[in-house]
């Protein structure tokens, strides 16, 4: 038997993304965005709506970086998601963490955060079926304390996905299975 819910954000996991810009002083600018995805293999979609002062900023410089936020650094990557730098302009320098200019774009790279996708801003969109930032990735980078074998090891980099339902972090760590060889048993 199935029980009815409640329709809301309804997908398990949604990732916990790091948003990071500068804003027009120069200083660091990070939100916290759980509604974001691939688009396409070098594209980021981002589910923001244009009074997110990262948004402005965005648009202003044209660029932006997406970093995947891990386990070690959830209260800082939480706190990116309930404080706006529309009200707190020393949001990130609060936070403890620190920053470097990303290699390709006009953005900062989080630096304690494992991965970074580094974005170059294609278009914002606002329909009937939702407003985002668009944006082309351009450049990826990890830390080297999650890499193995020229690889990134997902259960070294602990991302941590947000649960819509109860409002929870959880860990994504374990490897279970094997993508385009396990289904082929069924063949």
């Amino acid at each position: 038997m199935r029980e009815k819910l409640k329709i809301t954000e309804g997908i398990f996991p949604m990732p916990v993304l790091m948003v990071a810009t500068y804003n027009e002083d120069g200083s660091v600018n990070v939100m916290n965005a759980a509604w974001g995805t691939m688009q396409e293999r070098n594209t980021v979609a981002l589910n923001l709506t244009e009074t997110h002062k990262t948004v402005k900023n965005i648009k202003a410089r044209g660029a932006f970086t997406v970093s995947i936020a891990d386990a070690a650094h959830v209260v800082e990557a939480d706190y990116f998601g309930v404080e706006s730098g529309n009200h707190v302009t020393d949001k990130f320098a609060r936070s403890g963490l620190t920053a470097s200019k990303a290699e390709m774009v006009d953005a900062p790279v989080i630096n304690e955060f494992p991965l970074c996708l580094e974005c170059e801003f294609v278009e914002y969109q606002d329909n009937a079926y939702g407003c985002g930032v668009i944006g082309k990735v351009v450049n990826v980078t990890a830390d080297e304390r999650v890499m193995r074998d020229g690889k990134v090891d997902m259960t070294l980099v602990n991302a941590i996905a947000f649960d819509p339902y109860t409002h929870g972090y959880y860990k994504v760590t374990e490897r279970v299975g094997e993508a385009f060889k396990d289904g082929l048993k069924l063949k």
